[in-house]
């Protein structure tokens, strides 16, 4: 029955999300991705392969979540309302699952749906669910709380749905630490309950090798501000304190979140940090001493925090979608801490009247449904959003006004009226903050009139320069790394190195070898036409076939997935 009513709420909220058409990530993961299509023995092998090139194409090993997009495009394929369906009815279950969850830790029944339902439609899940290539993320947290849900009572499920968690999304680690803390605050574990949670202890570690390789070689990324330490710890509080407003209020939430880092200690973002972490911390180590059940919540959300945090930094420092991990954690400590301080009597306050406990809890039942009213309200703004690409690009622009999304409209807007010094120029600022697809912003019809000025063409082999290098320190040798290389070197005019690449390509095998073998022959010609293909780089750009590769997403005006470990800076998905 709670499955039904909040599944009907979620189709009400997004309901202009639904038609809508693939946004970003679902061109890379729904409508292009080699190993999600068809879905075959092969695919599947090369999916969960831990070492193969699969988990290099988005920069993170998460087989499940492309085993279960495999599933989605074979039966839905082109079909967008099966997926986002698909997003809504799991959103509904991880809301239901996270009311037993809070009430399995003593929340009262009413007080655990209000919670659900505060999960249920809080904007900042939009991104999560509107989004239809995000099922990992849904899927992970289901999964996630599917195992806690199980830890005492069927271990070797619940070790299982932890395993499946990870191998959806990396953020499923959460599950591991928050549920040795459930173990420490419940008083009735015994000795088979942390045998079993050694067994996770085991998955986790296994895991990691392949996650930790993908995410060094395309995901993690060099921020110039981070190399001074103290800025890095700065900025990684200040991240903190965004999703706690985010968390509670619903303010903050944005398409393609866009900070700086936190270069002053005069930031306010850090300055705020102080004493709101001072003060969770102290509510977890409370917590943990006197082993209780709101413990194990605020260290859910820890967890669910450190791999977004950007301690280990990666092209997306802040999103609306990595709190759908830290929400349920931060509504269940909350509730907990309040639960305590409403009953526990002082010796300085009287104990309130049956009148006055009475009143206390109407008015907190009228605010807390003001404020679920609210967010409902905003997740159905927010939804329409998700219609469009420009759509996303204009909220982004409107929080962040000289983030990467502003200066692509402002780039276009002088493109249009043809001032290329402008549009270069805030093109060459996006680049500087990490956007740096070259190839997609080669196709974008809003640089249409610029796109064969000197001025274009340089920003562009610059660029592209930026990933050759890149690839010449981290290594590409798998078909789309290579390829992508390739095009690189096209853009700059190097066309013998293009053909070099190509033929790695070739060399390397992969579901891409009938599209490479005609980039290579059209490159050949390229190179044949150009001479040996010096001082290209003075004479502009020929169109070569197979330049600008057909699969670019238009993530960000020309991204890549980007979630943890891939994106803009990150992954060689074009």
């Amino acid at each position: 029955m709670l499955f039904g009513a909040f599944s009907a709420i979620a189709v009400a909220l997004y309901r202009e999300a639904l038609l809508g058409p693939f946004l970003s990530d679902d061109i890379a993961y729904l409508v292009t991705h080699p190993y999600t299509a068809p879905l075959s023995w092969r695919n599947v092998w090369e999916i969960f392969d831990p070492w193969g090139p699969a988990k290099l194409y988005a920069a993170n090993y998460a087989p499940v979540h492309l085993l279960l997009t495999a599933v989605e495009r074979h039966i839905f394929a082109e079909a967008l309302l099966g997926y986002h369906l698909v997003n809504l009815f799991v959103h509904a279950t991880n809301a239901v699952l996270l009311v037993a969850w809070l009430r399995r830790a003593g929340i009262a029944d009413a007080l655990a749906v209000a919670a659900g339902l505060f999960f249920l439609v809080h904007p900042a899940n939009v991104e999560a669910v509107a989004w239809a290539s995000q099922l990992k993320t849904n899927a992970s947290l289901a999964f996630g709380l599917g195992a806690l849900l199980a830890l005492r009572r069927a271990p070797p499920a619940a070790a299982a749905l932890f395993a499946l968690s990870l191998l959806t999304k990396a953020s499923g680690l959460f599950a591991l630490p928050t549920a040795a803390v459930w173990l420490w605050a419940d008083r009735e574990a015994t000795r088979r309950d942390l045998a079993w949670l050694s067994l996770w202890v085991v998955i986790a570690v296994v895991y990691a090798v392949p996650q930790f390789a993908s995410f060094a070689h395309l995901g993690q990324v060099e921020v110039e501000a981070y190399a001074d330490l103290w800025v890095h710890v700065r900025t990684i509080a200040a991240v903190g304190v965004r999703y706690l407003l985010m968390a509670f209020t619903g303010i903050g939430v944005s398409a393609w979140q866009d900070p700086d880092p936190a270069l002053s200690w005069l930031d306010p973002w850090w300055l705020a940090a102080l004493p709101l972490g001072a003060v969770l911390g102290w509510r977890l180590i409370v917590g943990l001493r006197e082993r209780r059940f709101e413990a194990v919540f605020w260290m859910a959300a820890a967890a669910s925090f450190a791999p977004v945090s950007q301690i280990f930094p990666f092209s997306t420092p802040v999103a609306d979608r990595y709190l759908y991990f830290i929400l349920p954690g931060l509504l269940g400590g909350a509730l907990l801490w309040a639960r305590q301080g409403f009953e526990r009597p002082r010796d300085w306050h009287p104990a309130p009247t049956e009148a006055t406990r009475r009143l206390l809890v109407g008015g907190a039942a009228v605010a807390a449904a003001a404020l679920i009213a609210g967010l409902g309200w905003q997740s159905a703004v927010r939804a329409r959003i998700w219609q469009s690409e420009t759509r996303m690009l204009l909220d982004s622009a409107r929080h962040y006004p000289e983030g990467s999304s502003a200066l692509v409209l402002r780039a276009r807007s002088a493109a249009q009226a043809g001032d290329v010094a402008s549009s270069v120029s805030a093109l060459r600022a996006a680049a500087d903050r990490g956007l740096d697809r070259f190839a997609a912003l080669e196709q974008d019809p809003g640089l249409a009139p610029i796109r064969n000025t000197p001025e274009f063409r340089s920003l562009m082999q610059e660029i592209a320069g930026r990933w050759i290098a890149m690839a010449q320190r981290r290594g590409y040798s798998t078909q789309p790394e290579l390829r992508f290389l390739a095009i690189a070197h096209a853009t700059r005019g190097e066309y013998a190195e293009a053909v070099t690449a190509l033929e790695g390509a070739l060399a390397a095998g992969g579901p891409l070898d009938d599209v490479v073998r005609a980039e290579l022959e059209a490159t050949r010609a390229e190179l044949a036409a150009s001479g040996d293909g010096s001082g290209a780089l003075e004479g502009g750009r020929r169109e070569a076939p197979g330049q600008v590769p057909s699969e670019a997403p238009a993530d960000r005006a020309g991204g890549a997935p980007a979630d943890e470990g891939g994106g803009e800076r990150g992954a060689p998905l074009p």
